[in-house]
């Protein structure tokens, strides 16, 4: 369980203007962080405004935020303060799940400016970034009609926008390089976008703690500034009825006039701006999961990460047996046999299993009870696919047969939407599963946004362009996104990428092939996924009889962790390269990938302890350049004082462990 003891001292500050009763004129405030390498500036007129600066350079100028009521009520016009209050934080937190670290620091300043009417916003100040939220308290519940969060850059700086054309949380969305003057007010964007202020400074805009209220996007204005842009409430929903899948998509018909109709006294999202001087420094930051609520759960001890093998990106294209492949009983015995044999944890087992519309309504080829007790004795679990809709309609009978046949997790699809009515059903769905013991996956979703603070339970979630996209002609899982992704939506949080392709091409050779599949990149790309990439519940893609066919690299996938006791990282650039080192229990795991740019990258290993150790590494083969599938096994010794010189072939991995 995490540690959310917090030791509170008295912060001295330097204020400006300021008295202890009501203030009518304007004042200024500042917060530092523990480094005081970040300075937050609060200037408090005629609307709030804060800017922020990274020793010394200004990166944010003043930029205003409020919140508008309904009534004609506007959190942050001629506000009057009322108090103010400052704490320093110094605590440590002990992740359920340990997504990075098992042990996360906890360091940081805090203002909290109370006003006349009701509300409050708090200012924190990491050593990595700062974050603010509004906080009301109204006995009676509220209309907010939009909120007001600004984001002024002083220069026209270079932005990674996944441009958005309509509010839906589409993973197919690539990473745009724009510069801020290109956004004009028509064009907006999903979270996380990162801005580079090419001077090595960069900096990774997030939100934290979003509950029952929309997720925010980012619309520009044809200036340096980005502007915050929020779905509005859903008045009308209707089922689409028009084409295969009307299962799973609800359309909104309707809008209200409002963003979100909620409680009077409440907290509101925190607004994040994740700083880094390195580009490496975004692997390691935490800052999401530290913004995120305490557990809801007592018991987590039935919550348990692992590796899982899956069916749907292979179309369970199976060969060697003497049955039909297909969605099937022998078929899942197939898979949990294969998952036993590699010492995997789970499988999945996605669409088909039940009648399109009703969970309740298994397919005739499934006997479920036969599949998971065998499933149980092999001692592997089983992740059940579920339609988000045909799950809430029948939540708890649903459940309730999950728990009946002994599964373990739920895989939720198809939400693809981040409006308040929707991010309500994402809690809705993690408090029942949690009620009933059941993990989830939440796919097809919004970027992770601090839910698996309170949900433990949630293991990991969508929002990016894994394999099951090069069923397509697409081509959006590639190496160059494989390298942003760790910059951008990682920050977020866990990632279900669903790597692990042995069919592995170059540009020239790739095909989109829907039922025997592969990838654009290296097989050690592939391998090198596993390292770096990040999600408790971390899904093999490929075939059973592929893994098998490729026993070297498939034992060695086996035995990676999926969370970890500390992470480092190492050389990286953002959308160019990344290598980064994880630690779980006595063993170093490494993992590197490059874009479509063939490249060396020296990496010392100054962080393991001093003695001998064991390396066994998996490297671009001499030829990958030509034929992605070829790579080289090798073992050494290696000692805390020698550096790897790593050669990466174009759209190439290099992935190690370190006994």
């Amino acid at each position: 369980m995490m540690s959310w003891k917090i030791l509170n001292i008295s912060l001295a500050l330097t204020f400006g203007l300021l008295c202890a009763g009501k203030q009518s004129f304007a004042a200024d405030y500042y917060l530092f962080s523990p480094s005081k390498k970040i300075k937050v500036t609060i200037n408090v007129d005629e609307k709030i405004r804060y800017g922020i600066s990274f020793n010394g350079q200004e990166l944010i100028m003043p930029s205003s935020i409020s919140l508008k009521l309904s009534g004609g009520i506007i959190l942050g016009k001629n506000p009057v303060v009322t108090g103010v209050r400052t704490d320093s934080i110094h605590n440590t937190l002990y992740p359920v799940v340990a997504v990075k670290n098992k042990e996360i620091p906890n360091d940081y300043n805090e203002l909290i400016i109370d006003f006349k009417n009701n509300y409050s916003i708090i200012f924190r100040a990491y050593d990595d970034g700062t974050a603010n939220r509004f906080v009301t308290r109204f006995k009676e519940s509220i209309i907010v009609e939009d909120e007001e969060a600004t984001f002024n850059f002083k220069n026209n700086n270079t932005l990674l926008f996944p441009e958005n054309f309509e509010f839906r949380t589409d993973a197919s969305k690539p990473y745009l390089k724009e510069r801020l003057s290109n956004i004009s007010f028509n064009r907006f964007s999903s979270l996380p976008a990162l801005i580079d202020f090419e001077n090595g400074l960069k900096m990774v805009l997030l939100e934290a703690d979003l509950e029952d209220y929309p997720g925010m996007y980012l619309r520009g204005n044809s200036n340096n500034s980005l502007y915050g842009k929020f779905p509005p409430a859903p008045a009308k929903q209707t089922q689409r009825m028009d084409k295969p899948g009307w299962d799973r998509h609800i359309l909104i018909s309707e809008t209200e006039n409002y963003i979100a109709k909620t409680t009077g006294t409440r907290n509101f999202p925190w607004r994040v701006m994740i700083i880094s001087e390195k580009d490496g420094d975004l692997l390691e930051n935490e800052m999401i999961f530290k913004l995120s609520q305490p557990p809801k759960l007592t018991d987590v001890s039935w919550i348990k990460p692992g590796k899982a093998v899956w069916d749907w990106w292979n179309n369970n294209n199976i060969t060697g047996v003497d049955f039909r492949a297909g969605i099937n009983t022998q078929t899942y015995k197939y898979y949990i046999d294969f998952a036993a044999k590699e010492g995997l944890n789970y499988i999945v087992i996605d669409e088909g299993w039940y009648v399109i519309g009703n969970v309740l309504n298994v397919a005739p080829a499934m006997n479920m009870e036969e599949i998971i007790s065998y499933a149980n004795k092999k001692g592997i679990g089983v992740f059940l696919w579920v339609v988000w809709k045909a799950l809430d309609e029948q939540m708890e009978d649903a459940m309730n047969i999950f728990n009946k046949w002994g599964v373990k997790g739920i895989k939720v699809d198809f939400m693809e939407r981040d409006d308040q009515w929707m991010i309500n059903t994402y809690h809705r769905i993690a408090k029942a599963a949690a009620n009933h013991k059941l993990m989830v996956e939440f796919h097809g979703s919004s970027k992770p946004d601090g839910i698996r603070g309170p949900y433990p339970n949630v293991l990991t979630r969508d929002l990016s362009p894994g394999l099951e996209f090069n069923k397509w002609e697409g081509r959006q899982a590639n190496p160059e996104m494989a390298v942003t992704f760790p910059f951008t939506r990682m920050v977020a949080g866990p990632m279900d990428y669903t790597p692990g392709a042995m069919i592995n091409a170059t540009p020239d050779d790739y095909a989109a092939r829907y039922k025997n599949p592969m990838s654009l990149g290296t097989r050690c790309q592939q391998l090198a996924m596993f390292v770096v990439f990040e999600s408790p519940l971390t899904v093999m893609a490929d075939s059973p009889s592929n893994y098998y066919k490729e026993q070297e690299c498939t034992g060695f996938i086996s035995k990676i962790p999926t969370v970890w006791d500390t992470t480092t990282a190492l050389d990286c650039k953002v959308g160019e390269y990344v290598s980064v080192a994880r630690k779980h229990g006595k063993e170093w795991y490494i993992g590197a990938m490059t874009n479509w740019t063939p490249r060396e990258l020296n990496i010392k290993l100054d962080f393991l302890q001093k003695g001998n150790y064991t390396i066994e590494f998996f490297k671009d083969g001499i030829n990958a350049d030509r034929n992605a599938m070829d790579y080289k096994r090798e073992v050494r010794s290696v000692t805390n004082t020698d550096e790897l010189k790593i050669e990466l072939a174009p759209g190439g991995g290099w992935v190690a462990r370190i006994f």
